[in-house]
């Protein structure tokens, strides 16, 4: 695999190189003269359209008559009773609680701050003495 690589960076390398080199060279070639082209064929003019005119002011247009609108019948107005009075509530005593008393305390449980080691996670003994 990494044989492949090493082959993928050195041609990439060969490449950019090369195409440098082939740049350059044509940066060194003389100037050629430009090809003439010939000249474009111009285009004919084309006959312009006459528009009439547009009218200045607008003609009168007759002015349509309407009915009279008909005319409402008369709604009798009604008279509302008026609205009973609310009654009078009666004073609401004032009321004393007695006092609160003292919330019992939790009881803290210690977080241990450092981790236990676990015996099977530990590597095996070595049997050898070095």
């Amino acid at each position: 695999m990494a044989s492949i690589n090493c082959f993928i960076v050195a041609l990439f390398i060969l490449l950019s190189l090369s195409g440098g080199q082939a740049a350059r060279h044509l940066l060194q070639l003389p100037n050629l003269p430009k090809p003439t082209l010939p000249p474009l064929p111009s285009i004919p003019a084309l006959p312009q359209p006459t528009l009439p005119g547009l009218p200045t002011s607008q003609p009168s247009m007759p002015k349509p008559t309407m009915p009279p609108l008909p005319s409402l019948p008369k709604i009798p107005t009604a008279t509302l009773p008026p609205l009973p009075s609310m009654p009078t509530l009666p004073a609401v005593p004032k009321v004393t609680l007695p006092p609160l008393s003292s919330m019992p305390s939790i009881p803290t449980i210690p977080i241990p701050t450092a981790i236990p080691s676990i015996p099977f996670l530990s590597p095996p003994p070595a049997t050898t003495k070095p």
